[in-house]
């Protein structure tokens, strides 16, 4: 390898470019709310797209510090997490697979605080239903097999 050569952002730029067409697929798949409109897709796709955009970013980047191996495993981590993340939700609705990922996530982000993992358990899923569901009125995404909705607001 030459000196100052790093392959780790043209790694990191493929790899947001992959998951960001992956995402972008994926959100292409969610319905449109009942007046035709983009509704529940418009977020997903914002991100997948942005995660498009960062990735090709950091690919035109010219060398830089190369990827610190400490790090992969929470790499690894996180990446299984969102997969997980994304697969609960549709099987157990939005705000019990919340409760679930956001505590692992602060987990992988160094988070130890038992006190701060019990909370996020409670506060993300309220304050997220809150801003997007309620405020900006995006449909949530029920799940298939049990929905804490159908309990709380008789979805």
């Amino acid at each position: 390898m030459t000196p100052g050569f790093s392959p780790a952002p043209r790694v990191v730029g493929l790899a947001l470019i992959l998951i960001g067409i992956g995402a972008t697929l994926t959100s292409l798949t969610i319905s449109l709310d009942q007046y035709g409109r983009w509704g529940a897709r418009f977020f997903p796709l914002a991100g997948s797209l942005a995660l498009v955009a960062l990735g090709m970013v950091e690919l035109r980047r010219a060398g830089g510090p190369s990827l610190d191996r400490q790090h992969w495993s929470a790499i690894a981590g996180l990446l299984a997490l969102s997969l997980a993340y994304v697969w609960a939700i549709s099987v157990v609705g939005y705000l019990i697979a919340t409760a679930i990922a956001a505590p692992l996530a602060l987990w992988i982000f160094g988070v130890r605080s038992a006190l701060g993992l019990s909370a996020a358990v409670v506060l993300c899923p309220g304050i997220y239903h809150l801003v997007f569901f309620e405020l900006l009125g995006v449909f949530p995404p029920l799940g298939r097999w049990f929905d804490l909705l159908d309990i709380i607001a008789g979805y």
